[in-house]
């Protein structure tokens, strides 16, 4: 028995060393790979998209650089940290030139020096949030400048860079950033609807708004479907849970209570802020859902199916049901309470804004309602979760 626990351990010991070089060696065989494209990019002749383009392109990048900055060696610490980190780089000497790139091809960011003759940083960011508000905007800065590169927040800038800096400074500063443009990717919401197959888990689109075929939207952003037996099942689509985003608790309604449609059924719960949620029909209720209580964060990937929150024995289904919405009518209710949605946020945003503070036109996030103020919170809970 000790000698086959040995063995194990041995085993064990084994394959971690065993990934530990491979992984060593992978490291080492990308780095030299890097080296050589950092090394035959200084050959190339890329004069005919900007005078002073430079550019190194990686395999699989982290990400897609451009940057801008009068000062040759800048410009040459970039290319030379950062490509061996697995970036691309482009690097322009000019706003110009570095403008006339971004319409021509992608990139995640735009570092561009604050102080270039010509045209200077806050040109640049102010012209590339105009043309290209998908690029994040990166300030490069002398510490004498610090306080204005602050102020260009207020033109869409994400963060700003303080030069000279080191490589391991660098490096950290644009993992930060790049972490900052991942989270902000993945909770942007796009007016996309579909219907979905059931289960919805597995047609699951992250970042689009999904309703399954066969299931009724009420106007108030509740769903339901019916059994064979006519119990309805309840929750709160799709629309509701992304904009709410993460939800703390939920009260459920009493087992046995009778219910009209248009009275409080559930509330739900989000830090000291509440939302109740009218019932969609009349009936009583059946059964609650005290497994969704145990695992709230089931809702993250579907808030339909066995993510209901209540059911009912309903009464006057046949006449109830035909205000409500399914297939395409779902689809029509959803956009136009998504581009209005749009609008009031924007609103909203720019009354309660602090001074400085920059406002990304027509956007909506997943969790969107979680920074807004109280007042701002009740306004859009009043326009689309209780009519």
């Amino acid at each position: 028995m000790a000698l086959l626990i040995l063995a194990v351990i041995i085993f064990i010991i084994a394959d971690i060393l065993i990934r530990m070089i491979s992984k060593r060696l992978t490291e080492n065989k990308l780095k030299k790979e890097r080296e050589i494209v950092l090394q035959e990019s200084l050959k190339l002749d890329f004069t005919s998209e900007a005078k002073t383009l430079k550019r190194a392109e990686v395999g699989n990048p982290k990400a897609k650089i451009l940057c801008v900055d009068d000062e040759e060696v800048i410009l040459g610490s970039f290319r030379k940290i950062l490509v061996l980190d697995g970036y691309s780089i482009d690097t322009v000497e000019t706003g110009q030139e570095a403008l006339g790139l971004i319409q021509k091809r992608h990139y995640d960011f735009v570092f561009t020096d604050l102080k270039m003759p010509l045209m200077d940083g806050v040109e640049v960011t102010k012209s590339v949030k105009h043309l290209r508000p998908d690029i994040d905007v990166i300030i490069i800065t002398g510490y004498a400048s610090v306080e204005t590169a602050v102020e260009t927040m207020k033109y869409g800038v994400m963060d700003y860079v303080q030069k000279p800096f080191t490589e391991d400074e660098l490096l950290a500063f644009v993992k930060k950033i790049l972490i900052k443009r991942q989270d902000k990717i993945q909770k942007q919401l796009k007016p996309n609807v579909h219907i979905t197959h059931l289960p919805a888990s597995h047609d699951f689109i992250k970042g689009e708004f999904s309703i399954p075929g066969g299931v009724f939207i009420a106007k108030n952003h509740t769903w339901f479907s019916i059994n064979q037996e006519g119990i309805t099942k309840i929750g709160i689509d799709d629309f509701a849970k992304k904009l709410i985003g993460k939800i703390d608790s939920i009260e459920l309604p009493n087992l046995g209570m009778n219910i009209k449609a248009g009275q409080p059924l559930f509330t739900v719960k989000q830090g000291g802020r509440s939302v109740t949620f009218n019932s969609p029909i009349t009936g009583k209720v059946s059964q609650v859902n005290t497994v969704l209580l145990r695992n709230l964060v089931a809702l993250e990937m579907t808030p339909y199916e066995r993510n209901w929150i209540c059911a009912l024995d309903t009464d006057k289904i046949d006449d109830e049901i035909k205000g409500m919405y399914i297939g395409k009518s779902a689809v029509a209710l959803f956009q136009n309470d998504i581009e209005n949605c749009k609008i009031l946020i924007k609103d909203i945003l720019k009354s309660e804004k602090r001074e400085g503070e920059y406002i990304e036109e027509g956007q909506i996030y997943i969790g969107q309602l979680e920074e807004l103020s109280d007042v701002s919170w009740q306004k859009v809970i009043a326009e689309y979760f209780v009519r």
